[in-house]
């Protein structure tokens, strides 16, 4: 299996409203790297840069050896699983995985099989036909991670993925999450605004303030790092 594509930025430019931001870092190819950081500092507007939701003022976001700084988000070879799960609440489980799928492929034999074993990957099978109001914050989740899978793309974006879940829910995902991308050996970037979630899942950690990335390195041991401005003062810790 093919090893997920690294992450360029370089020299990338971008202002939203007041907020310059500038972004210079390479993500590691085939990893699981955790974005964290204060609130505003510009960690979903990294991930939308990736996604193609933004586009830079200037500077080149390159995927594997592919630019892809002004192609549109369905041109690039990346996946998304929002916060909110963005799952259409009048189609069924079935109809919303359809969905991660080109048009012209959605009415193919393999197509149903492939639906079926995300499902089962996830821990849902046997919910096609469920409505996305029956279930659960989890399980909802675990559908959007599914339509994910099944565009089977060699990078995934996951913004707070689990804000809304509780302790033992947030553990299983975690877990559930660290299997999937082994499996697939994907590059995974997640955004997250708990330090322990990125100390548990991640290969390596991204930390953002004030719009730039003001350090990087692997995960624990970047947590425990003194050299890195305003990373002690965000996790709380005294003498910042």
């Amino acid at each position: 299996m093919t090893k997920g594509p690294s992450i360029r930025f370089e020299d990338v430019r971008f202002h939203y409203a007041d907020a310059a931001m500038s972004f210079e870092a390479m993500v590691t190819g085939g990893a699981i790297t955790a974005i964290i950081g204060p609130s505003g500092a510009g960690k979903s507007t990294l991930l939308n840069l990736v996604a193609g939701f933004e586009r830079p003022d200037s500077g080149r976001v390159v995927v594997g050896d592919m630019d892809v700084t002004d192609l549109a988000p369905a041109e690039r070879p990346v996946s998304m699983v929002f916060q909110d799960n963005n799952l259409f609440t009048h189609l069924e489980v079935e109809q919303n995985l359809l969905l991660g799928y080109e048009p012209a492929r959605r009415r193919e034999q393999t197509t149903g099989i492939a639906i079926r074993e995300a499902l089962e990957r996830v821990g849902l099978a046997g919910y096609r036909k469920r409505m996305p109001g029956s279930l659960s914050g989890g399980e909802r989740q675990r559908v959007a991670l599914a339509r994910a899978l099944v565009r089977d793309r060699p990078v995934l974006l996951m913004d707070e993925p689990f804000a809304a879940l509780g302790p033992g829910l947030r553990t299983e995902m975690i877990a559930l999450i660290r299997t999937l991308q082994r499996e697939k050996d994907i590059t995974l970037l997640v955004v997250t605004h708990q330090p322990e979630d990125a100390r548990r899942m991640a290969d390596e950690i991204l930390f953002i303030r004030a719009g730039a990335i003001a350090g990087q390195g692997r995960s624990p041991e970047f947590l425990d790092r003194a050299d890195i401005v305003g990373l002690a003062g965000y996790l709380g810790q005294k003498g910042t």
